[in-house]
């Protein structure tokens, strides 16, 4: 993992860091309070840029893998993004949306799925802020934008514009230009952001079904929480469907709706990725690697080698062995005379 210290008081504030593991990337998400968890297998590559103004922040995020994130960008959080690629559509609220759609959190709780190699650009300010700036204009914002995380349309003109602004400070930051120098054009660049803003927010209209979404939505996270509600009495799937409602057919097209990929590669991969957790903060010794993935209702040890392995691109054994070094070297760090 790297990161850029931020820049002296008199430059604007920019952060940028790297990492090739999903839960420090996920730190580094500005302030932002997510979780990630790592879907699809394969070794991870993230990064993200932020750009700190007066009133709002501008970020650009890439992730290699398929992401599913939830949690909340923070209280009274205002965000507005636009995804830029990505090997597939990104799921919000349980619909699949494409490139052409903007995604609004409007201080509510985040819970999408992005796909691979995926980019998001976009911008957090105050929800407050938003509504001022809409009271003073005379914008009526749509009434079911609030307390939720919607997928919506706006004008192709506007929607240009906005993605055309990114693209420019994106530009300005991998070259490090007197942008970064200038509170002034610091200034004007918040401006013009609030401005294309203020084109998006008049004729944003939701995309997603959100009723039918809601619906979809609810069966998998009640299905989530019988799955991985605990290690040590494993549900069958069948067990899953009948509680839920659904048939088999059923909670496969939900979960494909709303997290794009299976009941079970979704069930696996959850449970990797609290196995990794787990060997990420071990600090005793006597804590195995067989004893933390029993935990999580991995009882075939050879098995879960592999499929650990396949998910991350490194062994157990690597992880575990690489999270003792660093924390030895913290101790000795902490304990050396300053």
């Amino acid at each position: 993992m790297t990161r850029t210290p931020q820049l002296p008081a008199d430059r604007l504030a920019v952060v940028q860091t790297s990492s090739t593991d999903v839960d420090e990337h996920c730190a580094q998400l500005g302030g932002w309070q997510l979780t990630y968890d790592q879907i699809s297998a394969g070794a991870f590559r993230g990064s993200f840029s932020q750009l700190s103004l007066a009133q709002l922040d501008v970020f650009r995020e890439v992730t290699s893998q398929q992401v599913r994130q939830y949690g909340q960008l923070g209280q009274d959080c205002f965000g507005l993004a636009v995804p830029c690629v990505g090997d597939g559509p990104v799921n919000v609220n349980g619909s699949a949306i494409t490139q052409d759609a903007l995604i609004i959190s409007f201080d509510a709780e985040v819970d999408m799925c992005t796909p691979r190699g995926f980019e998001l650009r976009g911008v957090t300010l105050s929800a407050s802020l938003v509504d001022e700036i809409a009271a003073q204009l005379g914008i009526e914002l749509p009434r079911d934008m609030r307390h939720r995380v919607r997928a919506v349309s706006a004008p192709a003109a506007a929607l240009t514009r906005f993605r055309a602004t990114l693209t420019t400070i994106d530009a300005e930051l991998a070259a490090r230009t007197d942008l970064l120098r200038s509170a002034t054009a610091g200034a004007a660049l918040q401006d013009n952001l609030l401005l294309a803003i203020t084109d998006l927010l008049p004729d944003a209209r939701p995309c997603d079904d959100s009723r039918s979404g809601a619906a979809r939505k609810r069966i998998v996270e009640r299905a989530c929480e019988l799955m991985l509600a605990s290690s040590d009495q494993p549900v069958s799937l069948l067990d899953v469907c009948k509680t839920v409602g659904a048939s088999r057919r059923k909670l496969s097209y939900c979960f494909q709706d709303v997290l794009n990929t299976s009941p079970l590669t979704y069930w696996r991969a959850v449970r990797l990725n609290r196995v990794r957790r787990d060997l990420k903060a071990s600090s005793d010794p006597r804590d195995g690697i067989y004893d933390i993935a029993v935990r999580h209702g991995f009882w075939h040890f050879s098995q879960f080698s592999l499929d650990y392995k396949r998910h991350f691109a490194e062994l157990p054994s690597e992880t575990l062995r690489r999270a003792r070094m660093d924390a030895s070297a913290r101790l000795r760090q902490n304990s050396s005379p300053h």
